[in-house]
């Protein structure tokens, strides 16, 4: 072969191999189209005082199969940021950032956690208990009162925020990553730290270092992580490969398993990750951890109990 044609085929295959490691599957490239055309219409419809009347959009406006299944994932996350943002002012005394929102809920479109909260905005159904930046869109301010004083609201959003400590963890029973169960009660007498997570969840990347490193430690003293993994609960797109790969990466030899709608529904209903709850030998929550936590803080409240 000339070298000519030898440097035309290497390019093609360059090219070749660039594609196939860069453009996303197809399935995953379709979803995200049929979403950027909800998002996009949205923010060009969306008007004050009126509120989006899904019914309306999926008989008339998005037909394709594609676009209305991107309308529902939307409507469902719809329903789950309010208890978000609540959850996460309570725990941080301070309000999400849309990029937390957009990581938490799985929104990559550019403006789209924005179209969600402007949907809650609009919506009378849902107290006006925001108020946001109107040049940025970040929220400022959050009333917790004022939403936890709706009937429709108080109930989950005390169920979020209630004190854990000194309560029974609720007993529950997963799927294991290779199919086999994890059940918090077959590790009563170690003292357990059940992480809840998502995968490339920013701060749980950052605490899951720690986690390995106090397993390391205090595993042949009695200490156990559990790990419960809500991408199938967010509806995220990873697979049984990627969360294989993520763990081999991070070096996670603890039991993890795969979050049910049961088990997040009986520990108040987990909408902000990571959350933490360490558990005694007993079975008694004795701490309850919302977001990043450093190596130290956790250590000093696992220490006591082993």
């Amino acid at each position: 072969m000339q070298p000519i044609y030898r440097l035309a085929a290497l390019v093609i295959l360059i090219s070749l191999v660039l594609i196939c490691f860069s453009v996303p599957s197809l399935p995953e490239a379709s979803r995200l189209v049929a979403e950027r055309k909800v998002v996009d219409y949205l923010q060009a419809n969306l008007k004050p005082g009126e509120p989006v009347v899904v019914s309306k959009l999926y008989n008339e406006v998005f037909t394709t199969p594609g676009e209305r299944s991107a309308l529902d994932r939307l409507y469902n996350i719809f329903f789950k940021v309010p208890f978000f943002i609540a959850e996460y002012y309570a725990t941080s005394k301070k309000p999400p950032s849309l990029q937390e929102i957009a990581h938490q809920f799985n929104l990559p479109i550019q403006g789209e956690a924005d179209v969600i909260l402007k949907i809650i905005e609009y919506d009378r159904r849902v107290p006006k208990f925001i108020s946001r930046d109107p040049k940025t869109g970040e929220i400022t301010a959050v009333d917790l009162e004022k939403i936890k004083a709706d009937p429709r609201f108080n109930q989950v959003i005390e169920r979020t925020i209630a004190g854990w400590e000194g309560k029974i963890a609720p007993p529950f029973t997963v799927e294991s990553f290779d199919g086999k169960p994890i059940t918090l009660g077959d590790l009563k007498g170690r003292t357990r730290l059940v992480y809840f997570w998502f995968t490339h969840c920013p701060p749980c990347m950052q605490i899951t270092p720690h986690l390995v490193s106090l397993q390391q430690k205090y595993g042949s003293r009695g200490f156990t992580v559990i790990g419960l993994n809500a991408d199938r609960i967010l509806e995220l797109d990873y697979t049984d490969s990627d969360r294989k790969a993520y763990l081999e990466s991070n070096k996670v030899w603890f039991p993890v398993g795969h979050l049910t709608s049961e088990v997040q529904s009986v520990y108040g209903g987990v909408q902000l990750f990571p959350t933490l709850f360490l558990i005694d030998k007993e079975g008694i929550i004795r701490a309850h951890f919302i977001n990043y936590q450093d190596e130290a803080t956790l250590e000093s409240a696992i220490k006591p109990l082993l």
